[in-house]
């Protein structure tokens, strides 16, 4: 059974190749679509085999749809230029797409918190659990400008137990750097009530760093950790206040 990894990307020619050595045993093809990058990393892509698209931004959704249909398979494994795929996860994959038969629509894998500076994870490290593996013909990406999910219809979803590691940010000011754009588009589309965002000015920081730092587990990275944690609630803050401020041009 065929299957297509399909990854945007701007600007990631720092960590391009990365992702796709680590599938491109594994898939059939890869699918890179780039949003104007003033990089190498459409050079190094198509060194690597993949197929190049540009689309000019236009929010998470969208963007992950154009790759969807750029695929060349209707199986979709579908990452992030930096997210790698383990071994192990990889071996999982090829695994079921072996089997082909009483596949789910839809598998869920972890993707797991690598701090900035590290080549693994922090003990107990943070992680999301998000569809990424998936048949097109069934479930595809919302369109959310904001939100990068799969919209499941309802249908079972499967949980692999393999992992990929994501390698989110580069430094602390690229934390910084990418909560603040991230707030910056959420502002702009998230729809909330004055008497909302004003009601949750008060707890907005001390509950985000409570559920960064402990729910989260940041407390097991030391300082790094805590500095996480608090750029992660401060920012969710200065976003309650975008929301206030933002006029609509």
């Amino acid at each position: 059974m065929g299957l297509s990894c399909c990854i945007i990307a701007h600007n990631e020619g720092d960590r391009i190749e990365s992702c796709i050595l680590a599938v491109r045993d594994i898939v059939d093809e890869v699918v890179v679509v780039d949003s104007g990058s003033a990089d190498d990393t459409v050079a190094k892509s198509e060194a690597l085999g993949a197929k190049t698209f540009f689309r000019a931004w236009d929010g998470y959704g969208p963007q992950k749809r154009f790759a969807e249909d750029c695929a060349g398979n209707d199986w979709i494994l579908n990452l992030d230029a930096d997210e790698v795929v383990t071994p192990e996860l990889g071996r999982e994959i090829s695994a079921l797409m072996r089997a082909s038969a009483g596949l789910l629509p839809a598998y869920r894998f972890r993707q797991v918190t690598v701090y900035p500076g590290r080549d693994r994870p922090r003990l107990w490290a943070d992680f999301h659990n998000y569809v990424r593996l998936y048949d097109r013909r069934r479930v595809r990406f919302r369109d959310s400008r904001v939100h990068d999910t799969v919209d499941t219809q309802g249908y079972p979803v499967g949980q692999l137990k393999g992992i990929a590691l994501h390698y989110s940010w580069r430094t602390l000011e690229h934390v910084r750097a990418k909560l603040e754009k991230y707030t910056d588009l959420q502002a702009k589309e998230l729809k909330k009530p004055r008497w909302y965002v004003l009601a949750r000015l008060p707890f907005e920081y001390p509950i985000l760093f409570f559920r960064y730092y402990v729910l989260r587990r940041n407390f097991t990275g030391g300082w790094l950790g805590l500095r996480i944690a608090h750029d992660i609630a401060a920012a969710r803050f200065r976003r309650l206040l975008k929301i206030l401020n933002y006029r609509p041009a």
